[in-house]
């Protein structure tokens, strides 16, 4: 049996973990605000944040509710900046205690309409 040269064997080697990063991406959800799929929903909130997207407002109120504490935790942190205020919310308290300052929030885009209606409401699916 003939060996590689080690010029050859290195070459394989990085086209064996190329073809490996490769595949681990393929298949991959892109971000989407309106995802149920924490791994979706949270990167698409640290985007819209980051670039002051006023337009995912109406799905982070939807999203203080979600079951998730760590969407609940973005939701509400993305409002803050956005908006520069919590309105009393604390993600990691439980629904009942939640329920006050998730109508505060609700209340507050009925008042702030340029920011609920920029975007497309949530999707009752979005609703739990």
């Amino acid at each position: 049996m003939k060996s590689l040269n080690p010029r050859s064997a290195a070459a394989c080697l990085c086209l064996a973990a190329l073809c490996g990063v490769g595949i681990s991406c393929i298949g991959r959800d892109t971000p989407s605000i309106d995802s149920q799929d924490p791994d979706r929903l949270i990167p698409a909130i640290k985007t819209g944040v980051r670039t002051n997207n006023p337009h995912i407002i109406p799905y982070l109120v939807n999203d203080l509710d979600s079951d998730d504490s760590a969407v609940r935790f973005y939701a509400i942190d993305g409002l803050q900046r956005l908006t520069g205020q919590d309105l009393g919310y604390v993600f990691f308290d439980n629904a009942d205690d939640r329920k006050a300052s998730v109508e505060r929030w609700k209340q507050w885009l009925i008042e702030h309409p340029e920011n609920s209606q920029t975007a497309a409401q949530p999707t009752a699916q979005n609703t739990p």
